[in-house]
């Protein structure tokens, strides 16, 4: 088990990191995604991955678990609603900057960038902005940014409007609604795994997770609609969705799969915005199957 490390960034930010498995094996970058910290890859995902031949990084992105807190401002109720970022807002340009620098750090000149959700858009940003440091690219239920795909349904939505951070008890019971609303019929969570996952969370991250999550929010409506950067993507790629994602729903990864030359576009039946216990081992057969093939 690896422990939380930290690095301080050129660009101000203080990073906490793990780092899994030999120094010698086939790096691999994993990017979490909105308000979500590094502890939520799940720990059996980072084994199968270690245990065939990979290193693996993962991080909490900037405004997550334990990593600095950006002053900075927060989109209001109607910027959320319309999709506007504030002045002044991060974008995910600079998330990705965040990311290549941690590279840096450990002397990585070139790694394998998975990244779900948030992180499927930040893993995009380093492929477009940073080719000669991707092996291959893989996309988990995330998408383009374009306001026209991947939207959210109505429930989440308003679920997602309302977040809440004034007690441990009230973050984790919201985080165990947006599991139960986002989550896929074929591969149920583990409620009491994902409460104990949540009290970690709040005690890695608190305070502040509500606002810092907000942050994050902002930096995706700063970056906009990224069609035509990801349009430019030469990495092999691997886009991974599930047809029953309510939170990014199914067209966002359709459009990511089309937008990327050559990509390969694999939809997993009954799958939703979550990656549980029960996916885990036919996303590390994906991922392998992938990685495999684009070691060099």
């Amino acid at each position: 088990m690896s422990e939380d490390k930290f690095v301080e960034l050129k660009t101000g930010v203080n990073l906490c990191y793990r780092d899994y498995g030999k120094s010698s094996g086939d790096p691999i970058l994993l990017v979490i995604g909105l308000g979500f910290q590094l502890i939520h890859w799940p720990g059996e995902l980072i084994e199968t991955l270690c245990q065939n031949g990979h290193r693996v990084i993962t991080f909490d992105n900037r405004d997550s678990g334990r990593s600095s807190r950006i002053d900075g401002p927060e989109p209001s109720l109607w910027q959320k609603l319309t999709g506007k970022a504030p002045k002044g807002a991060y974008g995910l340009d600079d998330m990705a900057e965040d990311a290549m620098q941690l590279l840096d750090h450990l002397d990585l000149d070139r790694a394998h960038v998975a990244g779900m959700s948030m992180g499927g858009m930040i893993a995009q940003v380093i492929a477009a902005r940073y080719p000669e440091r991707v092996k291959s690219l893989i996309s988990i239920f995330s998408t383009t940014g374009a306001r026209n795909v991947g939207q959210p349904v109505p429930r989440l939505m308003l679920h997602f409007a309302k977040p809440t951070e004034k007690s441990r008890e009230a973050y984790i019971a919201w985080n165990l609604k947006t599991i139960k609303l986002a989550g896929g019929p074929g591969f149920p969570s583990d409620p009491e795994a994902n409460r104990e996952l949540f009290r970690q969370a709040w005690d890695r991250g608190a305070p502040d997770l509500v606002h810092a999550m907000s942050r994050q929010v902002g930096a995706i409506f700063k970056s906009g609609d990224r069609t035509n950067q990801v349009k430019t993507i030469q990495a092999p790629t691997l886009v991974i969705h599930g047809d029953r994602d309510p939170l990014v729903t199914p067209s966002g990864g359709d459009a990511t799969a089309k937008a990327i030359p050559n990509a390969q576009h694999v939809v997993i039946p009954e799958m939703g915005h979550e990656i549980s216990p029960a996916l885990v081992p036919k996303l590390a057969e994906l991922m392998l199957g992938h990685t495999r093939q684009h070691t060099e």
